[in-house]
């Protein structure tokens, strides 16, 4: 049981249920009133599984950092549970579960293939290269963590009649919220757990940056990610406006806290905005869900 525990804590569960948290209403928005539970369960477990890789490749690859991280020195391979090859064969067969899940069971190559590129994104660009070198590691390596709404929408699409329009925009949409979304909310961990990667030689934005250009990039990003939000109006009905007006306000008054109360040289708790920030991207998904499930006419129908 200890063993079965340490494989799936390399997957990380509890990043996983964010990913999954955005595929969801992806789903649920480019089928806009109809629920096939079957193709959403089925996304879901080859989606799981893709991300389980991606997140085990990770912890091989990050293995000398965890080692260095008081954060991370529980992980299964620091404390010796597996061993970096079990672990990496261990992703592989996630992998490759994965790809032929989503291509012949969900019927979507596409899907297939934005996992494969989602893998070799996280590992190669983000984790071995941009992660070790530069500040903007999150900014670029947050795509991968943005894939799971374009493998939620092609499976949809895939099953879709010929004459439905695709709608991709939407899909994009969404993509850029989670993009600009990722910055303030890893950099809000990261002020918390500056000491931490400061001493692993990782350049997060709080180890290279003074504290108030980190919170004044966190505001920034903050008020992108909820303007962003607001372009996915015009294709939802006013459930979806009352939330993104609503959490989005949220969001950004919590952010211009965290900002004011570093320029004036306060005590300031970041891990509360780094909460907030799960709390406003799960309200946001979770009013697009049910306005999409619901499938009311359109603001966007209605104007014109």
């Amino acid at each position: 049981m200890e063993t079965i525990k340490a494989y799936f804590a390399l997957t990380k569960p509890r990043v996983i249920e964010l990913l999954l948290v955005a595929a969801i209403p992806a789903m649920l928005q480019a089928s806009r009133g109809t629920v096939d539970l079957w193709l959403i369960l089925g996304t879901l477990i080859g989606g799981w599984a893709g991300a389980g890789a991606a997140n085990t490749f990770n912890m091989v690859a990050d293995y000398d950092i965890d080692m260095k991280m008081g954060r991370t020195r529980a992980r299964p391979l620091v404390r010796a549970k597996i061993t970096k090859t079990k672990a990496a064969i261990f992703a592989w067969v996630l992998l490759v579960i994965s790809v032929l899940w989503l291509w012949l069971l969900m019927d979507s190559p596409l899907a297939a293939a934005f996992i494969l590129l989602t893998n070799w994104f996280y590992v190669f660009i983000y984790t071995k290269w941009l992660k070790r070198r530069t500040w903007q590691n999150v900014i670029w390596g947050g795509a991968a963590g943005c894939m799971p709404v374009l493998i939620g929408w092609a499976v949809i699409r895939a099953h879709a009649p010929d004459e439905e329009p695709d709608r991709w925009w939407q899909a994009i949409v969404m993509f850029l919220i989670i993009f600009f979304w990722t910055p303030p909310h890893t950099w809000a961990l990261a002020m918390k757990y500056r000491d931490d990667y400061a001493k692993a030689q990782v350049p997060m934005l709080p180890v290279v940056a003074k504290p108030v250009e980190v919170t004044r990039k966190i505001l920034a990003y903050t008020w992108v990610t909820v303007l962003v939000s607001f372009l996915l109006i015009p294709a939802t009905s006013w459930i979806y406006l009352i939330g993104s007006i609503v959490s989005g306000a949220a969001f950004i008054i919590m952010a211009g806290g965290l900002h004011a109360g570093v320029a004036r040289g306060e005590e300031v708790k970041p891990l509360k905005l780094f909460i907030l920030s799960n709390n406003y991207l799960a309200v946001l998904f979770l009013a697009l869900s049910v306005d999409a499930v619901i499938g009311w006419t359109t603001i966007g129908e209605m104007v014109l």
